[in-house]
């Protein structure tokens, strides 16, 4: 048993190794993409796609439910090791998903057109070029959706590497879009969404590509067996809750700031919600290689490591959500500064909610991988979908009172901190069975490492024009500062003393090497 948790923990350190270098390449680039894309559209016209391209993600919800379970079952067989039920769950799902991708196209062309023509509130002479974009982003969501099956299987065989080098190259290819539109004779906001659908063809191509040649279940056969997929939907129809909130709760308050507001307002939340995706990269990479080995540890019935590596890769989590959330809220306003050419008004206040926020998520996002491991989420999907439901019509209420754009953050920071801190730690020891005692230690560990960590480097922010002489000593020194305190305190608060030494030998070995 130790030989074969410590070969998983190999993988999972492999496996972070790969999204990491593939985050830290994609992460570059895209800022650097966005900070183009934002100056060749201009503010207006980057609004403009990311409000027609939220009506279409509200219209496509159920694909993150059915996404969720379809995951979750492709990795939970694989852990079974029951290679012709694999082949039939793959193909079932595939079946699925074709159907719920045709029935949002007809949707999102009829209903979601109207929408757009009537109640968006785009400038006139603006509109068919919206209209164009929407289009594309129909096709793209379809494309996306078949998709899914796919990338669920690369990362239940725990193939990152692919999984890292496909991504790379889409980010090239995006980076490729954005000198196209430059030098294009026509017109941008148009050339931009035509050439994104194509770079989603062309992503699709490679991955179904590659599953095909690679693993005989993704070799597709049209195929309905009722009681596979009765238990994906089963599994799903729980999550469809959840995902309908987490669509209002996104592109549904994208929608309704266009039309409280502007365009440019949009752009404002797309720019501060990009950077902090940027920062969130880095910890959904962890999680990513760690969620697998989480589910099929459960799968055998390891119920005690399933449980161990949980709640330890939660505390990890939240502690490189800290070391890059604290000095992005620092320097928010000269990281942007530096970025873009132009920073719409309200990204810098959006960004520090932002930043905030994904503190809960990392904590809520990691309880749920419990869950999602045992497979009982239908009191999840009530209950922490209730308060993003509340939440919802709470902005929309404050936005009729005349409050400000940022409002919608902040009754988000309030709504995770609720599901992270109450929700998921309650469904944990109902459901799960873990103990109080088991939630209290990663809180404790998690507040410790904030409440030590942090005064400092905010006594530097408050007082930083008379400690530092000028912009690049500021900007650098708030970082370092930052940095410093929380890897300081995580390295001798955060972790345990095996922990510590493990790392120690792991470094000595590689050096030595």
């Amino acid at each position: 048993m130790e030989q074969k948790l410590t070969n998983s923990g190999k993988t999972i350190a492999k496996n972070t190794v790969f999204l990491y270098f593939r985050m830290m390449f994609t992460m570059i680039v895209s800022l650097y993409t966005s900070r183009v894309i934002l100056d060749v559209l201009g503010i207006n016209d980057y609004g403009i796609y990311q409000t027609v391209g939220g009506v279409v993600a509200m219209l496509s919800f159920v694909n993150n439910s059915l996404s969720i379970g379809s995951s979750r079952f492709l990795t939970y067989e694989l852990g079974r090791g029951d290679q012709e039920l694999l082949k039939k769950t793959f193909s079932s799902i595939l079946t699925v998903h074709l159907i719920l991708a045709v029935i949002i196209v007809v949707v999102a062309e009829t209903i979601g057109l109207w929408f757009v023509y009537n109640r968006l509130g785009i400038p006139v002479e603006r509109l068919y070029a919206a209209v164009v974009a929407y289009h594309m982003s129909v096709i793209t969501v379809f494309v996306a959706i078949v998709q899914v099956p796919f990338n669920s299987t690369i990362i239940a065989h725990e193939r990152m590497s692919v999984y890292a080098y496909l991504s790379i190259l889409e980010v090239l290819l995006k980076l490729a879009v954005c000198y196209v539109i430059k030098i294009g004779t026509f017109d941008r906001l148009e050339l931009y969404a035509v050439l994104l659908c194509i770079v989603q063809f062309s992503i699709a191509f490679f991955y179904r590509f590659y599953c095909i040649h690679h693993y005989q279940e993704a070799r597709f056969k049209l195929l309905w067996e009722w009681s596979i997929i009765k238990g994906v939907l089963g599994y799903s129809g729980w999550n469809l809750f959840a995902s309908t909130s987490i669509a209002l709760i996104t592109q549904g308050t994208t929608i309704i700031i266009n039309i409280f507001f502007s365009p440019a307002v949009v752009a404002a939340r797309a720019v501060a919600n990009q950077v902090n995706a940027a920062a969130n990269h880095f910890i959904s990479n962890f999680r990513t290689a760690a969620d697998p080995q989480i589910v099929k540890r459960y799968a055998a019935q390891d119920y005690e490591g399933s449980k161990r590596l949980l709640l330890e890769s939660t505390k990890y989590s939240f502690y490189m959500m800290l070391i890059l959330a604290l000095p992005i809220y620092l320097v928010s306003e000269e990281l942007l500064g530096l970025w873009l050419k132009e920073v719409p008004d309200y990204t810098v206040v959006f960004l520090h909610y932002a930043v905030l926020t994904s503190l809960f998520q990392v904590i809520d996002s990691s309880f749920y991988t419990a869950l999602y491991a045992k497979g009982s989420i239908k009191e999840n999907a009530i209950l922490s979908p209730s308060v993003m439901f509340i939440a919802f019509p709470i902005i929309f209420f404050l936005y009729k009172k005349g409050f400000g754009p940022e409002v919608c953050a902040v009754v988000i920071l309030i709504a995770y901190a609720i599901i992270a801190c109450l929700i998921k730690p309650f469904l944990l020891i109902r459901i799960v069975g873990y103990s109080i005692s088991d939630i209290l230690s990663v809180f404790k560990s998690c507040l410790k490492v904030v409440l030590v960590s942090c005064p400092m480097p905010i006594i530097c922010y408050y007082f930083a024009d008379n400690i530092f002489p000028n912009f690049w000593v500021r900007f650098c020194g708030l970082v370092l500062v930052a940095v410093f305190f929380v890897g300081v305190v995580v390295w001798t608060m955060g972790i345990n003393y095996v922990m510590r030494r493990q790392i120690i030998q792991y470094v000595k070995n590689k050096i030595i090497k």
